[in-house]
C-alpha cells in the first residue's frame, strides 16, 4: 500500500514508532542469526526457508527470521507505491522482489507468506485497507497472518520495514507490526473479508471509518476459528463465494471494498462458466468415448462372425484337412471370447445419445443371436469329440454361414 501518510518517524506516536530499542534487544540474537543468511541462498524462497529450518527450532523463531529478513532486505519501491495489482500471479510478485530487492505491500506480503509456508508454518496473505492518523487511506494494502502455536498472529512486513520521509524510503524496523494481536491490529488494518480480522465480534467497514474498533459484545458472535477451519476445506470457488458473502455483509463503504467484491463475483462467474464449459466438453467426450466403445465392440463382433464362419466352413468340409481336436475347439472358443468381449464393451457404455442407444440395442441382439449358435456348436463338439472315427463321420450335416442346418 501507499506509505504516503507516513511523513517522519516522530510524527507517528499513535503507531508506537518511538521506542524501538526494547523490541530490537528482545530479538537481537534471532535477528543476527537470520541476517547471516548468505546471498547465495536468497534467489528463491525454497532456499531461504531451508536456511530458516536449519537454524531455527520453532514456529515463533521461524516467523521472526522470515519477518526480519524480508523487512531488512526488501526496499520499499516508492516509485511504484500506487501500482498495486492484487491479481498478479503470486510467484511473479515473489520473483520480482527477490530479483530487484524492491517491492510494495503485495511483494512484502507474498514473500513473507511463502517463506513461512515453506518453513512449515501456516500463513496467508490478507488484503484490505488501512487507517493512519485518523484518516482512512484511499488505496488498498496487503499484510499477513500466520498460525503460531495454534494462535493466529498478524504481521505487516511492509510497515515493519521502515517509513517514507520526503518521498524517500527510510529503513527502520518497527516491531509493532510483528506478531500483532488482532484486537490491536484492527485499529489500523481492516481486511476486505472479516474472516481475517480474527475477532469474535468483527468490526464493520463503517465502524472502522469512525474509529469504533473496541470490543463490542452486543454484536452477533462470530466463531472465526471454526469458520476458518470450514473455509480451508472448501474448493477455491467455494472459498470465493463465502468470501463474497462476508465482504458484502460488512458494508460497501468505499470503492476499494466494492472493487474487491466485484472481482470476487467476476471470478465466481468465470468459474461457473468454466465448470459449464468443462461439463459440456466432458459430455462431448463421453459421447465420443461411447462411439469409440461401440465401434470397438462392433469390431469384436465382426471378428467373431468371421471366426464363426471359418468354423462353419471347416465343419461343412467335415474338418478336412484334419486338425487336432484342441485346435478345432479353439476355433469356436475364440469366437465365443470375441462375443463376450463385445458384450462387455457395450456394457461399459454410459450415454443418453439418441443415435447411439438404438445401435447398442441392435448390436446386443446380434451378439445374443450368434452366441446362441456358438453354444449349439460347442455342445455339438462335445458329442463329436466323445465318439470314435466312424461315429464322428455319421454326425456331419451341412450348415449355412450363420450355423443354420441345411439338411
Amino acid at each position: 500500500m501507499s506509505r504516503s501518510f507516513v511523513i517522519i518517524l516522530f510524527l507517528m506516536p499513535g503507531l508506537g514508532l518511538w521506542a524501538q530499542k526494547p523490541a530490537v534487544d528482545r530479538y537481537a540474537k534471532l535477528d543476527a542469526k537470520a541476517l547471516l543468511l548468505p546471498d547465495s541462498l536468497t534467489s528463491s524462497t525454497d532456499k531461504i526457508a531451508e536456511y530458516i529450518n536449519a537454524h531455527f527450532s520453532n514456529a515463533a523463531e521461524k516467523t521472526r527470521a522470515a519477518f526480519i529478513w524480508v523487512a531488512n532486505n526488501i526496499q520499499y519501491d516508492v516509485d511504484n507505491m500506487f501500482a498495486i495489482n492484487f491479481y498478479e500471479q503470486r510467484d511473479e510478485k515473489i520473483r520480482k522482489a527477490l530479483r530487484t530487492r524492491k517491492g510494495i505491500c503485495e511483494n512484502y506480503a507474498a514473500l513473507f507468506t511463502d517463506i513461512c509456508l515453506k518453513a512449515g508454518i501456516h500463513s496467508v496473505v490478507i488484503e484490505g485497507y488501512t487507517r493512519q492518523r485518523g484518516f482512512v487511506d484511499y488505496i488498498p494494502h496487503a499484510w499477513c497472518a500466520a498460525r503460531v502455536d495454534s494462535v493466529w498472529l498478524l504481521f505487516d512486513p511492509t510497515w515493519g520495514s521502515g517509513y517514507i520521509n520526503n518521498g524517500k524510503f527510510v529503513k527502520k524496523i518497527n516491531n509493532e507490526y510483528f506478531t500483532a494481536k488482532p484486537e490491536v491490529f484492527i485499529k489500523s488494518h481492516i481486511p476486505f473479508d472479516y474472516l481475517w480480522e480474527f475477532l469474535y465480534y468483527p468490526v464493520t467497514n463503517q465502524e472502522f471509518y469512525e474509529g469504533k474498533t473496541a470490543l463490542n459484545t452486543s454484536k452477533p458472535y462470530f466463531n472465526y476459528p471454526d469458520s476458518i477451519r470450514v473455509y480451508e476445506t472448501l474448493s477455491s470457488n467455494e472459498q470465493e463465494m463465502s468470501a463474497a458473502v462476508r465482504v458484502e455483509k460488512n458494508g460497501l463503504r468505499n470503492s476499494m471494498v466494492f472493487d474487491r467484491l466485484q472481482h470476487l463475483k467476476l471470478d465466481i462467474e468465470n468459474h461457473r462458466r468454466k465448470e459449464e464449459n468443462d461439463r459440456q466438453i466432458a459430455e462431448v467426450e463421453k459421447h465420443n468415448q461411447a462411439g469409440q466403445e461401440y465401434n470397438s465392440a462392433l469390431a469384436d463382433y465382426n471378428a467373431g462372425v468371421n471366426q464363426f464362419n471359418d468354423f462353419i466352413n471347416y465343419h461343412n468340409a467335415e474338418f478336412k484337412p484334419e486338425k487336432p481336436d484342441v485346435e478345432i475347439q479353439s476355433m469356436i472358443d475364440n469366437c465365443d471370447q470375441r462375443l463376450r468381449t463385445a458384450r462387455s464393451k457395450l456394457g461399459r457404455i454410459v450415454t443418453t445419445d439418441a443415435q447411439i442407444q438404438p445401435l447398442i440395442t441392435a448390436l446386443n441382439k446380434s451378439i445374443d443371436d450368434l452366441a446362441a449358435r456358438v453354444t449349439e456348436q460347442q455342445e455339438w463338439l462335445k458329442k463329436y469329440f466323445s465318439k470314435g472315427k466312424m461315429g464322428r463321420k455319421s454326425m456331419f450335416r451341412k450348415y449355412s454361414w450363420f450355423g443354420i442346418p441345411l439338411n
